[in-house]
């Protein structure tokens, strides 16, 4: 005798926490230039003010692939996550 299986449910089309990160562009002016960070120093950390949205005026860290100077807007995708501190001081290239 054969057990009938039941229908499965299907999921939501999204994953976790893509319902939050998933909306409008957020804008956030370039406060100060932290430091490099990256297996070869290609991300620049950045402190950045966020200019619109439910956390405006939040001063936040993100990392920056790509050229950014103080002064440059940044168009955020989400204002949730902050990027980890920096923790090691040896810059590219120093060994002591």
């Amino acid at each position: 005798m054969a057990k009938t299986q039941k229908p499965r449910q299907k999921k939501s089309e999204s994953s976790k926490g893509s319902d939050k990160i998933i909306g409008e562009p957020v804008p956030a002016i370039v406060e100060e230039l932290i430091g490099r960070t990256g297996f070869r120093g290609e991300i620049t950390q950045v402190k950045c003010l966020i200019q619109e949205g439910r956390d405006k005026g939040r001063s936040m860290r993100r990392n920056v692939k790509g050229p950014v100077r103080v002064g440059d807007v940044l168009m955020l995708r989400e204002t949730e996550i902050e990027a980890r501190r920096i923790k090691s001081k040896v810059t590219k290239g120093a060994y002591t």
